[in-house]
């Protein structure tokens, strides 16, 4: 699939502006809803522009995580965490697998279960905020908030200690490193083998927490030490983003921030545009067309790599009036930022749940809160598949 010499539009020549859609992914949005690019890997890749056709896609089986030579896929960005999510069966069995997971792990984020969490996350940003607040102004919203919130709610539903935490965090941070391959390898064995020991101890000590519900649940050992891998992996960077992002918008919108404090059901959508603004494209996760399939005039064939990003589609004037502007009173807004149908984010509900308390909380607490940096001077962390700040400095 690689082709060195055919001239595509290549993902890795911009470097992404903050929440602002690229002169790039615009171009491709309007040339057409799918088109074939050259990812950062070097490889070909087909990129899901427009918000109708990646909700259409995220319902055909014919696009999965399976592929029939792993070792020689196309790749969107060299990462060996990334290769351990192609599936080396056939698309039926890969099919069934991701069928079975979803079933396994959609109570444990069901509406009830969620809703009984909702006072312990209102404790964990209560007292993150009792330390970020302690201290003299200016501070570092990014590591004295959004990462100890993501991290201890996380942390307490999948039943890692909080010993133990600090050490997660810099593992899972390693593993999402790009251009180190034998580093990430190495650490991508740390982890595995971390969180099998909390396996192990989970069978011995049983909790209330994920790693013991699937222990409970007749499940391998190697197969609970996956899934949680894969929670923790997809859970933890992503709602950090979104947060610092999120962060910054209410902090540059500064009417828009009241009615939303003033209102809990504004809230409530401030927090669904947070999400579809949060990101405006690279939030990619590769899959491959297991038939040959047409999409808007372009044949897919079976093989092919196929780029689902997340955010580019919130950003489509098809779907979406004005979509560069930050409105919390956007309704209906049918962002894919969790996905769709059979890959909707099981976690959402309680990603919803965590930016509204910490939205609300932060804002009320700090009223004058506001950015230490001019919002273009924040930087988006570069070689590192989750992108995000590394730093977002406040002041108030």
């Amino acid at each position: 699939m690689t082709s060195p010499h055919r001239d595509l539009p290549s993902l890795d020549l911009e470097t992404p502006a903050l929440l602002r859609v690229s002169p790039l992914l615009r171009d491709l949005q309007e040339r057409g809803p799918v088109c074939l690019v050259r990812t950062p890997a070097g490889d070909e890749g087909w990129l899901v522009t427009r918000h109708s056709v990646l909700k259409q896609l995220l319902n055909d089986e014919r696009i999965g995580h399976s592929h029939p030579d792993p070792a020689n896929a196309a790749q969107y960005v060299r990462n060996p965490f990334l290769d351990l999510m192609i599936a080396d069966t056939d698309a039926e069995t890969a099919r069934r697998t991701h069928t079975e997971s979803r079933r396994l792990l959609a109570p444990m984020f069901s509406a009830r279960r969620v809703r009984e969490m909702e006072p312990r996350v209102a404790a964990v940003v209560d007292a993150v905020l009792d330390d970020f607040t302690a201290q003299e102004p200016p501070g570092d919203l990014h590591g004295g908030v959004s990462v100890p919130v993501a991290r201890t709610v996380l942390c307490d539903i999948i039943g890692v200690p909080p010993q133990n935490r600090e050490h997660l965090t810099a593992l899972l941070s390693q593993t999402a490193v790009l251009g180190d391959r034998e580093g990430v390898q190495r650490t991508q064995r740390d982890l595995y083998a971390f969180v099998g020991g909390l396996v192990e101890h989970k069978r011995a000590a049983p909790g209330q927490d994920i790693i013991t519900r699937l222990a409970e649940g007749g499940l391998s050992d190697e197969r609970v030490t996956h899934l949680a891998v894969g929670l923790l992996f997809a859970g933890l960077d992503s709602v950090v983003t979104i947060m610092d992002h999120g962060v910054v918008l209410l902090a540059t919108h500064p009417e828009q921030r009241a009615a939303a404090l003033a209102d809990p059901d504004v809230m409530t959508h401030a927090v669904e545009e947070v999400l579809r603004a949060a990101k405006a494209g690279g939030s990619i996760l590769p899959r491959y067309a297991t038939e040959d399939l047409t999409v808007g005039g372009e044949t897919i064939r079976a093989g092919d790599l196929v780029l689902f990003d997340f955010s580019l589609p919130n950003f489509d004037e098809r779907a979406f009036d004005e979509p560069e502007r930050f409105d919390v009173t956007r309704s209906p807004n049918p962002h894919l930022t969790f996905a769709h149908g059979m890959w909707h984010c099981i976690g959402a509900p309680l990603a919803r749940i965590e930016l509204n308390t910490v939205f609300t909380q932060l804002f009320t607490r700090l009223p004058d809160l506001r950015l230490a940096l001019p919002a273009g001077e924040l930087a988006e962390n570069e070689g590192r598949l989750s992108g995000g700040l590394s730093e977002l400095p406040v002041t108030w």
